[in-house]
């Protein structure tokens, strides 16, 4: 198991241990959508040709859990928050968050 627990923060390796259903359901629903969780940066989004298909929700969730990199990282839940990204406005409201 891949995960260390640090002053009440959890952390989770997702590359050596999946990510459940259950999580990602409860990622999909804190943030509203599973397509605000999609990374189409990912090396396989270009090579399976997602880009000229039309993804629903359902669509994403099978493949973020099919495929890690899938995932925007990283994801930073924090009571009923949730944090998506290293952008500098995403890592601000997480810094603030926190205090």
């Amino acid at each position: 198991m891949n995960q260390w627990n640090l002053d009440g923060v959890q952390l989770q390796d997702i590359k050596h241990e999946s990510i459940t259903e259950e999580q990602v359901d409860e990622m999909i629903a804190l943030v509203g959508s599973a397509e605000a969780l999609f990374s189409k940066r990912a090396r396989k989004y270009k090579e399976l040709g997602l880009k000229d298909k039309t993804l629903n929700d359902g669509d994403i969730r099978a493949l973020i859990l099919e495929e890690y990199t899938f995932l925007k990282r990283p994801v930073l839940i924090h009571d009923s928050a949730i944090f998506i990204g290293n952008s500098p406005k995403v890592v601000a409201a997480a810094a603030a968050a926190l205090v």
